[in-house]
Formats: structure tokens, sequence, C-alpha cells
């Protein structure tokens, strides 16, 4: 069970916090690219509990600043954005990415002042898709080569929720293996239409039996985690008969993505990103080791169900996820539609704001929940002695992880382990952007 104390130490992420002093010490994503593409490509950022402001300038170059300008404290987030960076609508102060004050127009000619003033910035670099932010001291940590960062931008596509929950709640969702069975749940058993959120309906990749029926009938997986170099993987086993077994393989790579299947062709690596401790975004990059992924159509099929410039769900806490009681009888177990983000979305929000733990009774199916936990308090005692957590890497370390291995599928049951390594090897060095031995 976890204490008050332990609860606030691991959900709180502001500055001066464990959490919030950890989760600094890693890239976090900030913001979609689309988001920039507009004529002003500046926006607002909040992350971690303090607030930034996002911008492009002429030459393509990213910048990251605090958001109120130094002066007086003026929102820079509307501030006019020039050739050279972002000036403040208040005074007219001038901004670069890197935070040097340029100019100080309302000063005397030759004043100093523009020399001695600095506007924290942040390194931030986009990739597939994705913003992603540096907010801890020093130099930022090397990306690993996984899928998602080094499949070519055709073969990605980005997109982001939000959440109105804490973090860590958020993220547990995704290590919780068993909950497929009910929380996503569907009593029909038709093929699925190509819609995006419906995973779960989709056949499983070497049988005719559909997805569908696999959750419904073998609800009592065996869920067994394994330590890895990035964290843990989950392996969920459904025994179908005696001489199958379902397999999936998913991750928890620390310190706040999880990696899944969607598809034969395709992963998901999805990050949970406190916006502060009562929100958060859930930002995702679809990978495809299949053919070029149709970006308008995935984000057309996205801005059926979410709106902007929030990227919030249509379904929501405020229309009651759009929850028809008529159709929990007959084809959701849910009642609330076939996206199972919604799904997900509803399950942690309900949980409140910040979750109470204190309050839980986890089984043996929580395993990978309380795994993470450990990790995540032993990598917070690590940081705040100044030791190097958990993923915190240099670049040779990061050139050798690959993957990580996904895989969704029926295994003979007494191969299973070969099963889902020879298929995840398979599908990586099989891909038409894959370097040659990359498979994990």
């Amino acid at each position: 069970m976890v204490s008050a104390e332990q609860n606030e130490r691991l959900t709180r992420v502001g500055p001066g916090t464990p959490g919030g002093a950890l989760l600094r010490r890693y890239w976090q994503p900030a913001a979609l690219v689309e988001e920039l593409e507009g004529e002003r490509p500046v926006v607002p950022v909040r992350l971690l509990g303090e607030d930034f402001v996002l911008f492009r300038n002429a030459t393509g170059e990213y910048g990251l600043l605090r958001r109120a300008c130094p002066h007086r404290g003026a929102d820079l987030a509307y501030g006019r954005l020039e050739r050279e960076g972002l000036r403040c609508a208040f005074r007219g102060w001038l901004f670069n990415a890197e935070g040097r004050c340029l100019e100080t127009p309302a000063e005397p000619e030759g004043s100093p002042l523009a020399i001695r003033v600095t506007q924290p910035s942040y390194p931030v670099r986009a990739v597939n898709g994705i913003v992603f932010a540096y907010l801890g001291e020093g130099a930022p940590p090397a990306l690993p080569r996984f899928d998602c960062f080094i499949a070519p931008d055709a073969y990605s596509f980005a997109f982001k929720g939000l959440w109105e929950c804490n973090w860590l709640q958020a993220l547990e969702v995704g290590i919780d293996p068993a909950h497929a069975s009910y929380l996503h749940r569907f009593l029909e058993d038709e093929d699925p239409e190509a819609a995006y959120g419906r995973q779960f309906r989709d056949r499983s990749l070497d049988s005719a039996m559909p997805m569908t029926k696999v959750l419904r009938e073998f609800s009592r997986p065996r869920i067994d985690w394994e330590k890895t170099d990035f964290g843990f993987r989950l392996i969920t086993r459904r025994e179908l008969s005696a001489a199958e077994t379902h397999v999936r393989v998913t991750n928890l790579v620390f310190p706040n993505l999880i990696t899944l299947p969607l598809s034969q062709e395709m992963t998901l690596s999805q990050w949970h990103v406190p916006i502060d401790d009562q929100s958060c975004y859930w930002y995702a990059i679809f990978t495809s080791f299949g053919a070029p992924v149709d970006k308008a159509e995935m984000r057309r099929q996205r801005l059926e169900l979410y709106t902007l410039p929030d990227y919030r769900s249509r379904k929501n806490r405020a229309n009651h996820y759009g929850y028809d009681p008529a159709e929990q009888q007959t084809r959701t177990y849910t009642g609330m539609g076939s996206d199972i983000n919604v799904h997900d979305q509803w399950a942690v929000e309900s949980q409140g704001a910040i979750h109470d733990r204190t309050r839980e009774n986890l089984g043996v199916s929580d395993r990978g929940i309380v795994a993470y936990r450990r990790l995540l308090q032993t990598a917070m005692t690590k940081s705040a002695a100044g030791e190097r957590p958990l993923m915190v890497l240099d670049p040779a370390a990061a050139a050798r992880l690959t993957g990580p291995a996904t895989v969704d599928g029926i295994a003979p049951a007494a191969q299973w382990q070969d099963y889902w390594r020879d298929a995840d090897g398979r599908r990586r060095r099989n891909a038409p952007w894959a370097e040659a031995g990359a498979a994990e």
C-alpha cells in the first residue's frame, strides 16, 4: 500500500519537488510540430507546472523561453515574432531563441541593460512530429535509437490528447494489461472498420480468432515483467488451448514512455507528460514498419474526435464521455463508443485529479504498476543524491538501445518466448527503413 507521503512524492512535478527534479532530467514532449505550422508559429506551453512560450523563427530554429518577460512580467506568448526572435508587445524587448536580450528600445543609446538581461531558455528539438524540450540542468541526455526516433518521417505520425488528471495515473493505465479484457471489451466480433482507436477490434496477427473474442473469453491473463536496460518489459499471455497462447509484449521506457503493438505493421510510442499536477497530455508517435503512413487521413480521423487548440476529446467528463446505456448492453462494455482512448480517459479521470493510492487494493495482475512505482521511487532517490538515474544516457549508451520489442499474436504454447522474439526481429529487419541488424 502507498502512504499519503509516498503518493505526494510520486505525483507532484513542480519545481523543487523530487518528481519534478527527476522528470526534468529527460527530454519531454512540449508540443506537436503541427502546432507551429501556421502563419504565426508561437504557442504557449505549460509543462511540469511551469509556463513557457515556444516559437519557430524565420530560419526554422525553435526556441523555448520562460513565458513572463523579465522586464515587468508581460506575457511573451502574445509577442511579435520577428526574424531575430520574439519581441515583447509591452515595451518591445527582443529575445532570440537562446534567451539573449537583443534590444531594450526605450533605454538610452548605449545602455548596458540588454547585455545584463537574459531570459531563461531551454534546449528543444523536433523528432518525427513532436517538439521535445529539456528543462533540466547541464547537457540533455542522448536519445536512444528506438524505432519511433529513427524511422523516416514518411513512416511516422504524431498526435496528442488532453486528460484532466495527474500524469501518473494516466501512465499506469498503459502498464495494466489486464484492463483490456473489460474496459476495451467489444460485444461484437465483426471485422473492424479502418478507423482510429479500434486496436482491440483488430484480428490477431496469426489466427482467425478476433481480438474481441480473445479479450472477452480469456480475461485472466498471466502477466510477467522483466527488467531491461530501458525500464521493463511486460509479457501478457492468454492460454487459448493446450497448443496456442496469445502473447502481447509491451514496454515501460523510463521515465514516462510506453510502447505498444497496434497491428502487424504499426507500433505506438506514447508519453504521458505532466502539464501540472492535475492535468497531462498523452503524446504519441505511430510508427509503420510497412507502407508509409497517410498523415492527412490519420489526422482527419483524429480531428473528428478531438477539438483544437487544446486537443481535447469531444467525449469527455462534461458530456459523460458519450455514455449510452443501450450501447453498453449490446455493443461495448463501457457504453462510451469504440475509441479506446476515451475508455482510458474515463478510467483515469474518474479516479480524481490526483488518485488517492492509500485506498487501493492491488492484486497479482497489478505487478507492472507496483514495479513502476518502485522504479520511480528509486530513481527519485538517486537523482536527489546526484547519481545518474536510469535512461539518462550518454551517446554511446544511447546508440546501443534499439527497439523496443512490441508483439501481439498467437504463439505455439511451448515456444512462445522464441515466437515473440522472432516476430519482432523479423518485422524490424523487413521494415523498408530499417538498418541491417537493428533488431533488439
